[in-house]
């Protein structure tokens, strides 16, 4: 891990003038500051000291760090988390690193030197971050604290449904195969299709971004224009993939099916409506809350990890035996 040392053999300056620095005390030349700056930003530091301080005095400043604010499911996400901050006296401040590892950094360093108490991050947790980190909708080690939801069932749920409708053609659209989250759906739903013999294309996407859907989507009536069910990793492309079949004129369900994932307020506003996987988005960011709450005060943990039950949505997107 790496130290202030680092940091001023870096910079090629003391120690003690790195210390200065960082806690404002004494002059600084302006060169010498932003040489230290730069060595603190190539090694992400973090000093030790701000960890320590931040539990003596109880910060009650945390952070939430997301992918995408455009995205309807994480506002909601961000919602559950608040009110549970606010009715505990702290106050959250947001992050939102649009799923670019650079600005995650970024976000998670600035959030550890202003003093968060605590983190809520749909990202990894970096080495150099030393105060209470919980992992929210995606889950990436045993050893982290983390909120999710089953995926795995949500993805096998969704399978089941489509074998009660009249299908001919199904395409699965795979999300990240870096998202433990992505890949426990596909696999999910790809243990019951394969275990009834049922043929499926698998179309891959590399990001759950808002600005991508689009792009997805035109791959997607690209690619399989043959395809008559649609499986949609998340609802923003399943969204997206409904409204353009209606502007090509395409019926739905009677042309094209579709079943999405996420159950975000959009899937219930659109018509016909989207039938899909419903994760407890507001419950998912509440308890996330409650967790971190439960590290800062350093209360006993019972699981490190607390995996939340997904439901089907019904609608009219799909069409039934």
């Amino acid at each position: 891990m790496t130290t202030i040392k680092d940091v001023a053999k870096e910079a090629g300056v003391s120690v003690a003038t790195v210390s200065r620095y960082m806690n404002k005390s004494g002059y600084i030349k302006k060169e010498t500051g932003e040489k230290i700056e730069q060595a603190i930003q190539k090694f992400h530091y973090v000093p030790n000291e701000v960890a320590r301080s931040l539990f003596q005095k109880k910060s009650k400043l945390v952070g939430l760090l997301i992918p995408d604010i455009e995205n309807p499911f994480f506002p909601t996400l961000a919602k559950g988390a608040e009110d549970v901050f606010n009715q505990h006296g702290y106050t959250m401040l947001l992050g939102n690193a649009t799923d670019s590892e650079e600005q995650n950094q970024e976000y998670l360093l600035t959030f550890a030197k202003n003093n968060i108490g605590g983190i809520l991050s749909t990202e990894k947790k970096t080495e150099n971050i030393n105060v209470p980190f919980v992992s929210i909708d995606r889950f990436y080690n045993d050893d982290d604290y983390a909120v999710f939801c089953n995926n795995y069932e949500g993805g096998k749920l969704a399978a089941e449904e489509i074998l009660k409708t009249n299908f001919h053609k199904i395409t699965l659209v795979k999300g990240p195969k870096t998202l433990k989250g992505a890949v426990d759906r596909f696999e999910g739903i790809s243990e019951v299709l394969t275990r009834e013999n049922i043929p499926y294309e698998v179309m891959e996407i590399s990001s759950y971004n808002g600005e991508k859907v689009k792009e997805y989507t035109e791959r997607f009536f690209r690619e399989y224009p043959q395809t008559d069910t649609v499986i949609a990793s998340h609802d923003m492309l399943a969204l997206t993939i409904l409204q353009e079949a209606q502007t090509r004129g395409i019926k739905v369900p009677e042309e094209l099916q579709i079943i999405g994932y996420d159950g975000i307020l959009f899937s219930e506003m659109c018509y016909p409506k989207l039938v899909t996987i419903r994760q407890p988005v507001y419950e998912m960011g509440a308890e996330s809350a409650r967790q971190l709450i439960r590290l800062m005060k350093e209360e006993e943990i019972e699981e490190k990890q607390i995996i939340l039950p997904v439901t089907l949505s019904e609608g009219a997107t799909l069409r039934y035996l």
